[in-house]
């Protein structure tokens, strides 16, 4: 008997929204009006909620645990370095989405814009941010490409991507725009079975203003306005649209010097040169990598877990110490994970402090340089407010740059307390939780909730139903009424 031929592919987009909620969608009206006509269903995330952890879920399959990405950036041990935000894939352990799609569907094509650890995936095209790295220490914007020829064809249609709009004080809508515009392209040209594109500006500014305030709202009604000819090109070619999030942001108030308490009780270490401090890892009995709501603590020695676990446990703002019982429940129990994993309160927030006086902080802590602080900083979203002189230094550092000389953007403040916005930690309420939705009724199970482990599955039966099924007539694609693949 000859074997049912497989399933032909429908074309499918995936975009990741980051910072969608079901609260925000009534800003949204064009997405509102995909999930209205389609789908919607309540997002369940993982523990970090936050873009790399979260990402690896949704194309694994698996938690953490598994995949292995614990969060952003975590503390390499075998380097002695805390390296936040790498773009090798080799790093996401399992089966990646692409290839369950190939074992169902041989040649099946895939694009990635801008997901992340997108280096090194054998996808078939791939565009992500990369700027170039001079020898005399000048960044310049730039993105990474595969095939390599794709770089000089979207430059020359869209312009250099605008590296300095996709994070930093001067983070904002256009570098959205030349994702969506760049998917637009691809779409047009290459016509992938599958195509995945991320959509960062949400996190701006709901991290800057929080998510209840105006200018929020307003960032909301930004992207649905970018998103739409996206749609409409979607539409147009009959492709299954997909809209997901991460997380949800929430209000925030109080940030958390978790290593500057390890600090002050002899257990964290640094070193002094040119009259700044760095943060020595290898030598500390304590320390923590900052990831918004989440803190990995790294505790050299066994033998203080207790002392360490004791001091964390009674530090305003720590809502949750995970040791190894706690992270295996939460599915991170990971070996690059802390000994230690802190959760803060739902009002806080994690810095990575480490210095107890501001006048011996690094050079970098005033810079965007997320690669060289050993955790995350939102303060890199604004310009700082105590310096009166810093918008007229910033134009004469850009005016060095313009030139082709050495500058440094020394323009981020030490005091994170205008920071209104944080992620990681799990939603205690839905409508501030991450959202799925799909232009496709009966897509998605209604009023359930979907488990971040299954979106795998679920863009699969999307994509390519396990077997061929009969359709005598035209009928919503349709899928069973659980969250499991």
């Amino acid at each position: 008997m000859t074997a049912p031929a497989p399933a032909r592919p429908r074309p499918l987009l995936v975009l990741d929204v980051v910072g969608l909620t079901p609260r925000l969608l009534a800003h949204m009206p064009r997405l509102k009006a995909l999930a209205d006509g389609g789908s919607r269903a309540a997002l369940e995330t993982v523990l970090p909620a936050v873009t790399c952890a979260a990402q690896s879920t949704f194309l694994t399959g698996t938690l953490p645990a598994e995949h292995g990405i614990v969060g952003n950036g975590w503390y390499f041990r075998q380097l002695g370095e805390v390296l936040l935000w790498r773009q090798h894939n080799a790093l996401v352990s399992g089966e990646k989405l692409w290839h369950a799609a190939r074992d169902r569907h041989p040649g099946y094509t895939v694009a990635n814009i801008c997901w992340w650890y997108a280096m090194g995936a054998d996808v078939d095209w791939t565009v992500t941010p990369r700027p170039v790295y001079y020898a005399d220490g000048r960044k310049e914007p730039d993105c990474y490409t595969r095939p390599p020829a794709l770089h000089d064809e979207l430059t020359a249609e869209l312009g250099t991507f605008p590296l300095f709009r996709f994070w930093g004080p001067g983070a904002s809508l256009p570098s959205s725009q030349w994702i969506v515009d760049a998917t637009r392209h691809i779409l047009r040209t290459r016509r992938p079975d599958l195509a995945l594109a991320y959509v960062p500006h949400l996190d701006y500014d709901l991290q800057r203003h929080g998510p209840d305030d105006p200018r929020a709202h307003a960032a909301a009604r930004d992207v649905d306005r970018v998103l739409a000819p996206l749609l409409d090109d979607a539409a147009a070619e009959d492709r299954t649209v997909v809209v997901l999030s991460e997380y949800g942001i929430t209000p925030v108030s109080r940030p958390v010097d978790v290593n500057r308490a390890l600090r002050r009780a002899g257990l964290l270490e640094v070193h002094t040169q040119d009259g700044m401090e760095y943060l020595d890892p290898t030598t500390s009995r304590a320390f923590a990598v900052a990831d918004h709501q989440l803190a990995h603590v790294y505790v050299r020695r066994p033998g203080d877990l207790p002392v360490v676990r004791d001091l964390l446990a009674g530090l305003p703002g720590v809502a949750l110490l995970l040791d190894d019982d706690g992270k295996k429940a939460h599915g991170l129990d990971h070996p690059r994970a802390g000994e230690l994993v802190a959760v803060a309160a739902p009002d806080a927030w994690f810095t990575y402090y480490y210095w107890l006086d501001d006048d011996r902080a690094p050079d970098f802590a005033r810079l965007v340089e997320i690669h060289r602080k050993p955790g995350y900083d939102p303060a890199e979203l604004f310009l700082d407010p105590l310096d009166p002189y810093v918008r007229l230094r910033a134009a004469a550092a850009l005016a060095r740059k313009k030139t082709g000389m050495r500058y440094r953007m020394s323009v981020v403040p030490l005091d994170p307390s205008p920071v209104r916005g944080s992620h990681g930690r799990l939603p205690e309420d839905p409508e501030h939780g991450p959202v799925l939705l799909c232009d496709r009724p009966g897509a998605l199970p209604g009023h359930g909730t979907v488990a971040a482990t299954g979106v795998k599955g679920l863009l699969l039966d999307l994509a390519l139903p396990a077997t061929p099924r009969p359709a005598p007539h035209p009928a919503p694609f349709s899928r069973p009424t659980t969250g499991d693949s």
